[in-house]
């Protein structure tokens, strides 16, 4: 009877190994080469503000790009092609724009992306939205999530930059978005660097939409988190498959 049940009890745990085995594996399939650390939710309901990674410790920059928040939403971090950016308000409200890896993030989402097809954006695509339905149009046979990148000209743009008050205790998105600072843009040459995904709402993009973008502008002087767009001539990038 002893050895019965012991060996009912090895059965069982090497059961729950396999199964977890499974789980891991299920996990992480698929989405090899984006890596996803922290959640947009979290940040907003639960008040995990603190860094989930430090962007140091991604030792690979090579064609590096990623986007999320600055910890403790004091700020909007950017890593376009190896450059990180992290932009912060001054005193005065006016923009600080700095190049660092020594920043750390409460949600991060990033990738590396070596080759890419340019698409010529048609006319008609003016708006995000117009820019989401163009994307999700264009990448059916894509391996979801992934990059993309906009360049060109902006007709006008608004973007912002988390500002919250140090110490601020946060567990609404109400809560988190306490001091944002919002910049118009008109006329601009930008870059916008973005990340599409069907599958992560509530985790690195909102929970109404397939796309978080920052853009920055081609003199450097502005980054930030894109809320509106009404585009001039801009061409798409897409990852190369």
């Amino acid at each position: 009877m002893k050895k019965k049940l012991i060996a009912m009890l090895l059965a069982g745990a090497g059961l729950i190994s396999c199964q977890s085995g499974q789980e891991q594996k299920s996990e992480s399939k698929g989405y090899s080469d984006i890596k996803i650390v922290g959640a947009m939710k979290n940040v907003m309901w639960k008040g995990q503000l603190g860094p989930s990674i430090n962007l140091d410790t991604i030792s690979d920059k090579t064609g590096l790009y990623g986007l999320g928040p600055l910890s403790h939403l004091g700020g909007e971090l950017l890593i376009n092609n190896g450059i990180s950016y992290v932009s912060t308000v001054n005193s005065d409200s006016s923009i600080k724009l700095e190049k660092s890896y020594d920043l750390g993030a409460p949600f991060f989402v990033y990738t590396q992306v070596k080759e890419w097809n340019e698409i010529a954006l048609p006319p008609e695509i003016k708006t995000i939205n117009d820019v989401e339905q163009f994307i999700d149009e264009k990448s059916k046979d894509y391996k979801r999530p992934f990059a993309f990148k906009l360049i060109g000209d902006v007709s006008s743009a608004n973007i912002h930059i988390q500002n919250l008050p140090r110490g601020t205790k946060v567990s609404s998105p109400e809560e988190a978005h306490q001091g944002q600072i919002n910049y118009n843009l008109s006329n601009e040459e930008v870059q916008i660097i973005g990340f599409f995904s069907t599958e992560h709402q509530g985790v690195f993009t909102h929970h109404d939409s397939f796309l978080h973008m920052h853009l920055i502008t081609k003199d450097e002087s502005k980054m930030g988190h894109l809320d509106e767009l009404e585009i001039g001539t801009m061409k798409l990038y897409l990852p190369k498959t």
